[in-house]
């Protein structure tokens, strides 16, 4: 039995490359994610996810949305790094089932058994690892490992998470759930020091050669790796307060080296960067924790809404035009205001309560809309462009 882009082969290609599906995936769970989130936090309604509702909400926004865009990134990736074809068609298909087979099974609407849920959810991070470093194995390019080593290790902290779930080891549900956010994080800082540069390079009209220093590159994600085994651990308040401090400055300092006035008449480059600040301000608040007496929880979403909500709708909205032969020169107009509404929701929902906490609930009621909204903008948007086939007539 022939599937759509077999009968249809020169009008769709939901299955051809990795990121069609995923980043359409992403988009949508995106935004069915905080609806539900929002049912459950601000109107209360009579359902319990798989697991206790505060870590589902942050378990599937690591390990689904996180992890779906960094599917679709990564299979595309890898196709132009090693000229190798990445999973298409059926497997791709099977891949993303596994992908959503799970989602549905952590809302625990069926009442599946948790072994069910496990086995969906680790079989999708076991399979995407095979898939990702097959190319990589086959054309011995070793120089890309740093980068999809990532996921093998985010399969590691998800099986730590589940063994929590599951009983074995209760402490395993918070260091599986904060090594997937960092182990995130330290795929955007791999990965952003490739691309953010040459992005903002090529996508300014003015002549600007971004700086890439060598020593910040290896100093910042050796700090970050301590900083994050620290605070997994929960170790000492004045330790993850002077590593923060001094990543603070290394991505302020690295920040400061991408920027030239060019990036904010280019919609594509100038989120990119914002969305890298939130990062920034992040570490800031981290450090400054130590002397005020605000919920640690702020500077999380700041890493989490703001960096990495930010930068990976920035990078499907780059990436999707690039690889479907639209011009990234001209992007939809829509997506300054999408941008837009993202950053006021993370302001909102990260820098507000630390003045009026009596409010708290509130702004997060306002950023739960705001995100709602801009995905579902963005998902309208980028639904036709996922789907139908290269307008350059090129397959991918």
């Amino acid at each position: 039995m022939l599937n759509i882009e077999e009968k249809y082969p020169h009008k769709y290609a939901f299955l051809q490359l990795g990121f069609r599906p995923f980043f359409l995936a992403a988009l949508g769970f995106a935004v069915i994610s905080i609806v539900l989130w929002m049912a459950l936090y601000i109107f209360h309604i009579a359902h319990q996810p798989a697991y206790p509702a505060m870590l589902w909400h942050a378990h599937e926004m690591i390990y689904g949305y996180g992890l779906a865009v960094a599917a679709g990134f990564l299979l595309t990736a890898v196709k132009n790094w090693t000229g190798v074809q990445t999973i298409q068609g059926t497997p791709l298909l099977v891949l993303l089932l596994l992908w959503f087979i799970a989602r549905v099974f952590s809302f625990n609407i069926l009442l599946i058994h948790p072994y069910a849920l496990v086995a969906s959810d680790l079989l999708f991070n076991l399979f995407l690892c095979i898939a990702i470093l097959a190319p990589i194995i086959k054309t011995k390019s070793w120089q890309h490992i740093a980068i999809v080593s990532k996921i093998v290790l985010l399969l590691i902290a998800h099986v730590v998470f589940y063994l929590g779930y599951l009983g074995i080891w209760p402490a395993g549900l918070n260091y599986g759930l904060y090594a997937g956010l960092y182990l995130i994080l330290a795929l955007i800082f791999t990965m952003g020091r490739r691309v953010i540069p040459f992005f903002i390079e090529k996508g300014v009209d003015n002549n600007f050669t971004p700086q890439n220093k060598v020593w910040m590159d290896i100093s910042s994600l050796v700090l970050f790796l301590v900083y994050a085994i620290v605070k997994i651990i929960h170790l000492d308040q004045t330790i993850t307060s002077a590593l923060a401090a001094i990543l603070f400055v290394l991505h302020s300092y690295r920040l400061y080296g991408w920027y030239t006035h060019g990036i904010w008449s280019k919609t594509l480059v100038w989120s990119l960067f914002l969305g890298y600040s939130w990062i920034v301000i992040a570490f800031l608040m981290d450090a400054l924790s130590l002397f005020f007496n605000y919920p640690p929880y702020l500077s999380t979403h700041a890493f989490a809404f703001g960096g990495i909500g930010i930068i990976t709708a920035a990078m499907m909205a780059r990436v999707a035009l690039g690889h479907s032969g639209r011009s990234i020169a001209d992007p939809p107009k829509i997506l300054g205001f999408i941008f837009s509404l993202l950053w006021l929701g993370v302001f909102i929902r990260v820098i507000l309560p630390i003045y009026y906490t009596q409010s708290y609930t509130l702004f997060i009621t306002i950023a739960q809309v705001l995100w709602i909204t801009a995905f579902i903008a963005m998902t309208i948007t980028y639904l036709p462009i996922l789907i139908k086939a290269r307008v350059d007539g090129r397959p991918g």
